[in-house]
């Protein structure tokens, strides 16, 4: 839906005075003059508002702003959207609230970044009401962009938000859709709560009302389509170019780095001065050579934001019949899970895993920086994922960056997850932590061989590597941005 002009809101306007000088004439007012005076009066300030709001300039063209109302750090898609547009020469503005952002961001000259900060607001409403004032301000005082590209969820206000201040500044309206809010409010509160089904009218009002949308599997577009009425481009997860396997002397430095803070990165072996060692690896002093020791653990590896969409429960119990295979005499490596990020159910996670007391599973939650994620990943043998969607038609980041360094999943089954993760072609799908534990137990059962089955998955993930976000962005975004 195309965002009116500003000649249609002065004919709006127009047209509204002249109806109600009219009436008032009609019926024979006293007040029609005074009326109309006033009316005048408003519709001339408002008429010059608009004007000022709408007064583009010759760098009008090539501005963007990206809209997150949340972390940024914890927003990679549209971190990404955000660095695509700056390399084609669009000066974007970021706005969101403050968190870690890539280096590639934070060093891009055409990147800028807004954070409207402000007291924590103890009632929902109050906050809603807090934001919507914050993020209008801001939007409205900012240069003029061309567009506003604006993720969803969190969609309450800023969709609201974003499309009043397109309407009043002649921008046009971008959503990108990772989920649909509601569902994600019905994990806490359940289907039938009274905010919940206000959520989803208000995502239903305003969804349709953007100039174009995206989406982020087949399965939303046809959701959208059918039970929304909105035409929107399916633009695939991709992983960034950072995202790739890690040399071993990178591998060696970062295990280097978490062996200072945490214990299962530490060799805990007799040391040789000639040599530097940890629990993974081994630099030879003499000659800088890294290699991977043939005795190592298995780095097996999660992230998540510790929400109520994963059940990390299922990985524990999993870890548990894990290590009971060792125990009962089964021949497996011993494993170190290293799960990282950062959420509201962390600490609850924390204190199950410090219950726990195993022999030949180590686990450990490490914050890493932004640099070092990608080289983890790069460095593991095999990722996990528990994330399920709340909608059903959305797809784990998490999965995409770790198939961008060649790393073996096993993801928890839910209903587009095929659309991503090829059950014995990439990874394994399963549906509880009895079946995960079996396939850790067949997965590792030839570590650090890599003649089996996981060796065979990472040879498919490298001979099946696709796209990389620049070249799916440029095909499926930028012609939107571009199109007159």
């Amino acid at each position: 839906m195309a965002t009116p002009g500003a000649g249609t809101v002065l004919w709006i306007l127009v047209t509204l005075t002249t109806c109600l000088s009219s009436l008032l004439y009609l019926t024979g007012s006293d007040i029609t003059c005074p009326v109309a005076c006033v009316t005048g009066l408003i519709v001339l300030v408002s008429s010059l508002l608009l004007w000022r709001l709408r007064q583009r300039d010759d760098g009008t063209g090539r501005r963007v702003c990206v809209l997150v109302l949340g972390d940024i750090g914890r927003s990679p898609r549209m971190q990404y959207h955000a660095l695509s547009l700056s390399k084609h020469g669009y000066n974007v503005t970021f706005v969101g609230f403050l968190g870690k952002i890539t280096a590639q961001q934070q060093n891009h000259s055409n990147c800028s970044v807004a954070f409207p900060v402000g007291p924590k607001i103890l009632t929902y409403v109050t906050k809603v009401i807090v934001q919507f004032l914050q993020l209008l301000h801001v939007l409205l005082r900012m240069e003029l962009q061309s567009h506003i590209l604006m993720q969803n969820p969190p969609g309450l206000p800023s969709m609201a938000v974003a499309w009043l201040v397109c309407v009043l500044r002649g921008s046009r309206f971008i959503i990108d859709w990772h989920n649909y809010g509601y569902t994600i409010m019905a994990l806490s509160h359940g289907q039938r709560h009274p905010v919940v089904r206000l959520a989803k009218w208000y995502e239903h009002l305003f969804g349709p009302l953007a100039t174009h949308n995206l989406c982020v599997t087949k399965a939303m577009k046809d959701d959208l389509q059918k039970n929304w009425g909105i035409k929107a481009t399916t633009l695939y997860d991709r992983p960034a170019s950072i995202f790739r396997e890690a040399p071993l002397t990178l591998q060696h430095q970062l295990f280097m780095r978490l062996a200072k803070t945490y214990p299962e990165f530490q060799y805990s072996g007799s040391q040789d001065v000639k040599v530097e060692r940890t629990m993974f690896s081994v630099r030879n002093l003499a000659d800088d050579r890294v290699t991977l020791r043939a005795e190592r653990p298995v780095l097996l590896i999660s992230s998540t934001s510790w929400t109520e969409d994963e059940d990390f429960s299922i990985l524990l119990k999993a870890l548990e019949e894990y290590e009971g295979f060792i125990k009962g005499g089964a021949s497996l490596p011993s494993l170190v899970c290293v799960i990282t990020g950062k959420g509201p159910q962390k600490e609850h996670y924390r204190k199950l895993i410090d219950c726990l007391h195993l022999e030949h599973v180590k686990i450990c939650t490490p914050w890493l920086e932004a640099e070092d994620y990608p080289v983890l990943l790069g460095s593991a043998d095999l990722g996990v994922c528990l994330h399920k969607s709340s909608s059903g038609l959305d797809l784990p980041m998490k999965v995409v960056d770790m198939f961008g360094c060649c790393l073996p999943v096993c993801a928890i089954q839910f209903s587009c997850l095929q659309e991503l993760v090829k059950h014995e072609e990439n990874g394994l799908i399963f549906r509880d932590s009895q079946e995960l534990a079996e396939q850790l137990k067949a997965l590792l059962s030839q570590f650090p061989n890599s003649d089996g089955t996981l060796g065979l998955f990472r040879r498919n993930l490298r001979t099946n590597r696709g796209e990389r976000w620049s070249d799916n962005w440029d095909q499926n975004v930028l012609p939107l941005i571009t199109a007159p």
